[in-house]
């Protein structure tokens, strides 16, 4: 299974998820390969060095991390794109309109995740299962009175407090989506 993560640059957030979902998925890790780009990437900038640190601190590993801009083949050979804002959603879509279904922003995957009875979850026995069937109901769930909470703010440049509340918030969301991929796997 290919799970992309998206954000703007590629140099924060979406190499810290993919980093993070890396190690939180532990031993079953070799089953997904799990990338991220960005929609206005640099092919080649490195990490973040305050997001890096961040990434450290929640398990991952971003040693030779270079960013990638997003393009049509990238994001259509994704199973599930996680991305950091819904901007960054839409601009996947508008790139490969057949992910739509497989699209999400990370914040959203997880609260859809976390809203659904073990029954929603009945018979599924793979990753693109579970794609589907959290597409499916995440009309089902509510949605957050400010759309905006789906978003992961941009920490690029900001305080050191900001790159650790957007980790943590990254790093909550992952671990839900790193329990279930690991449920079906």
């Amino acid at each position: 299974m290919r799970v992309l993560f998206v954000c703007s640059g590629n140099l924060c957030r979406s190499p810290l998820g993919a980093q993070v979902l890396t190690a939180r998925l532990g031993r079953d890790a070799p089953a997904f390969t799990v990338e991220s780009a960005g929609t206005i990437a640099q092919d080649g900038a490195p990490m973040d060095e305050a997001a890096a640190e961040q990434s450290r601190r929640l398990g991952g590993s971003p040693d030779g991390h270079r960013a990638r801009y997003l393009t049509p083949a990238i994001a259509g050979a994704a199973d599930l794109v996680l991305t950091a804002e819904r901007s960054h959603r839409a601009a996947v879509v508008s790139l490969a309109p057949r992910v739509t279904k497989r699209a999400f922003t990370i914040r959203q995957f997880a609260r859809v995740l976390d809203a659904l009875e073990p029954a929603d979850l009945a018979g599924v026995s793979s990753g693109a299962e579970l794609v589907e069937r959290v597409a499916r109901l995440r009309g089902s769930v509510a949605s957050p009175i400010d759309p905006g909470d789906d978003d992961v703010d941009d920490p690029y440049r900001r305080s050191e407090a900001t790159h650790a509340r957007v980790a943590d918030e990254i790093g909550a969301a992952v671990a839900t989506v790193a329990d279930a991929l690991r449920a079906v796997r």
